[in-house]
């Protein structure tokens, strides 16, 4: 039976804060705001799931994207497209070092 690393619930929290955050919620976080602290933990362990099953990079900054402009309403702005790659990428590379 193979065994699967768990995956760190505090390690993708903070890839999704410094590397996504759509909202603009870490200035709140940083001021003790732990009540916002797992604002995107569904979404970001919905890409660690997919990831993790052989899905691709671009399906899940697609993902991260539907999620930010139609799920959030935040519609499509500058910068957007940067972000969600990169937190699809760090999150793949934290789990090939889990799985690794």
């Amino acid at each position: 039976m193979e065994t699967v690393a768990r995956i760190d619930l505090a390690r993708l929290r903070d890839i999704g804060w410094r590397e996504w955050d759509p909202i603009g919620l870490s200035e709140l976080k940083e001021v003790g705001g732990a009540e916002v602290a797992d604002e995107y933990d569904r979404y970001l362990l919905a890409v660690a799931r997919h990831l993790r099953r052989g899905g691709s990079v671009e399906e899940a900054t697609k993902y991260l994207l539907t999620v930010e402009r139609d799920y959030m309403g935040l519609g499509v702005h500058q910068g957007q497209d940067a972000r969600a790659g990169t937190a699809a990428r760090s999150i793949q590379s934290y789990l090939a070092g889990l799985d690794g």
